[in-house]
């Protein structure tokens, strides 16, 4: 049996992951994508990460600046994902040509005159401990920005990274997806505070949720969705009644046809106990921040993964048979065309965010949209 061994495969029974059973689904959206997170770039770290099919070189700078450029070195096309830093230049490692802040060769490796070459570099900004490049399909230069949210608590936040197959917008259509929550998250009960608000590239979602704790039983989770692009989405979670508060940013990137890599960063928070003394509160806060927030992000990266297998497996309908109940998925697809070629033929028949609102009902909570 050895002779065979590296022929022979024990049989599945497990689904084909999406990106090998099915054709592409949707192309690669435009916008801001999250490669790395801040943690990951300390001065003089020169990272190779993939967005839509191609690497991409991250480094920063001994100031403290972040860069990304394309692969390739102009000279004789060296991968920099094999460079050094020198203080503020990137180092080619075949004939150590270097390149300034700018992006210009600046100097040889034998001391003669460089040429006039310049790295492809890329938009990039560092925001919410995590790091994003821009992409566009026409090559446009970036017509919109990721906030910078507040920052909940002072202990740095626990951040975690998966690559699998699935698409951004799956990430997206997961926080108006009422209907999940109950049957594949187990809330015992959800519904949205208020009509899911779609402003531009942006769009807001609110909802009450009550959910089952050890011990403590059931308590009323508040939740407060922002979605920007296809890019990200940042969420607070209060639960009054413990005076629990988690800020967690969730990041999808295409690296591949049908391909994501999926990034969560997120912090938590105590609340002082009012019947302390207002120092004695504050040292119990952040205590109970410090010695819980292990605990609790295993926790909400366990609620995130149970979307795994199905993000991973699952096919792009278009258009989707959706029913009552739903919450407004067809708005968000309407919503998300905005950042896909405009040629490209979904052959979607969905309906615009504020008609979305009339056929859902009351059994399924409405969209609207700002003027």
């Amino acid at each position: 049996m050895r002779a065979f061994g590296k022929h022979v495969h024990s049989v599945s029974s497990r689904p084909t992951p999406g990106d090998l059973a099915l054709p592409p689904g949707l192309p690669y959206p435009d916008g801001w994508s999250a490669l790395a997170f801040s943690a990951e770039l300390k001065p003089g770290t020169v990272l190779t990460r993939q967005l839509a099919g191609e690497d991409v070189v991250l480094y920063r700078l001994r100031n403290g600046r972040i860069r990304a450029t394309r692969p390739y070195c102009p000279h004789l096309g060296a991968h920099l994902g094999l460079a050094e830093v020198d203080g503020n230049d990137l180092v080619c490692p075949f004939h150590r040509f270097a390149f300034d802040p700018d992006g210009r060769c600046v100097r040889t490796g034998y001391g003669t005159t460089p040429p006039k070459a310049a790295l492809a570099q890329l938009p990039v900004r560092e925001v919410n401990d995590a790091v994003f490049v821009w992409r566009h399909h026409d090559g446009r230069q970036p017509d919109w920005e990721i906030p910078a949210w507040h920052a909940l608590g002072d202990q740095p936040p626990q951040h975690a990274a998966w690559e699998m197959p699935g698409y951004a917008q799956d990430v997206m259509e997961n926080a108006v997806d009422l209907g999940h929550f109950l049957t594949l998250h187990g809330w015992t009960r959800g519904e949205l505070a208020a009509p899911v608000a779609f402003d531009g590239v942006t769009f807001h979602v609110s909802m009450r949720v009550q959910e089952e704790f050890p011990i403590l039983g059931r308590r009323q989770v508040e939740i407060e969705v922002d979605g920007y692009g296809l890019s990200c989405l940042h969420s607070d979670v209060r639960t009054p009644a413990l005076g629990l508060e988690m800020c967690s940013l969730v990041m999808a990137t295409m690296v591949a046809p049908g391909r994501m890599q999926f990034r969560q960063a997120s912090r938590f928070s105590f609340a002082p106990p009012a019947a302390l003394p207002p120092a004695l509160g504050r040292t119990v806060s952040r205590s109970l921040s410090r010695l819980l927030s292990g605990l609790m992000f295993k926790w909400s990266c366990e609620f995130t993964a149970a979307d795994f297998p199905i993000w991973s497996t699952k096919k792009y309908l278009s258009p989707p048979r959706l029913a009552p109940g739903d919450g407004p998925i067809g708005a968000l697809r309407h919503w998300a065309r905005q950042f896909y070629p405009q040629d490209h033929d979904r052959q979607e028949r969905l309906p615009t965010p504020t008609t979305a609102a009339r056929q859902n009902g009351r059994s399924t909570p409405s969209a609207t949209t700002k003027p």
